[in-house]
């Protein structure tokens, strides 16, 4: 996400956010990323060392989780991260996409082309893959020991017929209806056993 202030950034490659978000980059200004873009300092703003997104997004885009500079304003709260970028006409983030829906009216998004062009983040896009490399499961497991266990078993039935009301409600997005059948049957059989 960027400040809805910047009007020049339409699109960033998976390489131009390596440039600006790896250990050592010497990326401090946007004319540092693109030619032709202004010689104004960006603020960084994303997570801290501790969340799953910044150990995905470091992976992804850097090559290795938690590699990336040092120099950015982290947060475990997305919300900081999104009053950041918000207050900062510079400001350049990256954090869940259900913080950007909640707060669309202070953010814009970014198109990123992971080498086949620049994709908008949506929940369709997320949801058909296409947002990529930046779209990404969350997954649950557990044990076949634990799985054994009544109450266990209960909570993943539970959580299986009930799983894409949940990830609505929080603003995440739903499991594809073939994907959701195919956990189900896994844990199905499973539990058969």
């Amino acid at each position: 996400m960027v400040n809805p202030a910047n009007a020049f950034v339409d699109c960033l490659t998976t390489h131009e956010l390596k440039a600006i978000w790896d250990q050592g980059s010497t990326v401090t200004t946007w004319a540092d990323v693109r030619a032709g873009w202004p010689a104004e300092k960006i603020e960084l703003f994303g997570p801290g060392a501790d969340s799953g997104t910044f150990d995905y997004f470091t992976e992804v885009i850097n090559g290795e989780a938690k590699r990336s500079r040092a120099d950015y304003t982290p947060s475990e709260d997305d919300n900081a991260l999104v009053q950041g970028v918000a207050n900062d006409d510079n400001g350049l983030g990256y954090f869940g996409f259900a913080y950007y829906e909640e707060n669309a009216d202070k953010l814009k998004l970014v198109p990123i082309d992971g080498g086949k062009g620049c994709v908008t983040p949506s929940i369709d896009t997320i949801k058909d893959g296409s947002y990529s490399p930046l779209s990404r499961p969350l997954f649950v497991y557990s044990s076949a020991q634990a799985l054994a266990r009544p109450e266990v078993a209960a909570f993943f039935t539970y959580y299986l017929d009930k799983v894409n009301d949940f990830v609505v409600e929080v603003g995440y997005v739903p499991l594809p209806d073939d994907e959701l059948a195919a956990a189900q049957a896994i844990l199905g059989a499973a539990l058969a056993r």
